[in-house]
């Protein structure tokens, strides 16, 4: 996989991002080779990007056949905000009631919220695969100062 700076990360366009409550989207490749894309709540812990997902989900196979992986966050308004991020997902069972876990549904839902999805979450599922993305490669696109490659080529005269 080709490195890019993932200094990137801490661009403030990437921070606002990984701390937002947007959808976060995965992609990956299924078991048969065809690409697959997934939006799942996040939550950034300073080095991966963390997300869950219960142990009999079908990319819980495919991940584990092919940790490979790519991320994309951005947001609705313009001018668009986009971070992109390549990386290999290791994933590790733990209870539903994990911290990470719980703190990443009180940013989508609040204490109360949260409360009662992790109650009804942990009935179905007392255990969770946490997906934890480790970027190797991370881009981030302002439409301002950081352009998507091909329009930034255009507008230097290449």
């Amino acid at each position: 996989m080709r490195t890019k700076n993932l200094d990137l990360l801490n661009h403030s366009v990437a921070q606002q991002l990984l701390h937002s409550k947007n959808m976060a989207r995965l992609t990956y490749t299924w078991v048969d080779g065809t690409p697959r894309v997934v939006p799942l709540w996040f939550q950034w812990d300073g080095t991966n990007i963390l997300m869950w997902t219960p142990p009999t989900a079908p990319k819980v196979k495919a991940l584990s056949a092919n940790p490979t992986v790519a991320v994309t966050i951005d947001r609705n308004e313009w001018p668009a905000h986009i971070l992109l991020v390549r990386g290999t997902a290791h994933l590790s069972t733990v209870p539903t009631d994990a911290p990470s876990y719980v703190t990443m549904t009180e940013r989508y839902l609040g204490a109360e919220g949260s409360r009662g999805w992790v109650a009804q979450y942990r009935q179905m599922f007392p255990e969770t695969v946490q997906i934890a993305i480790q970027p190797a490669w991370a881009d981030v696109i302002d439409m301002q100062t950081r352009l998507p490659s091909a329009i930034a080529r255009v507008v230097a005269g290449h």
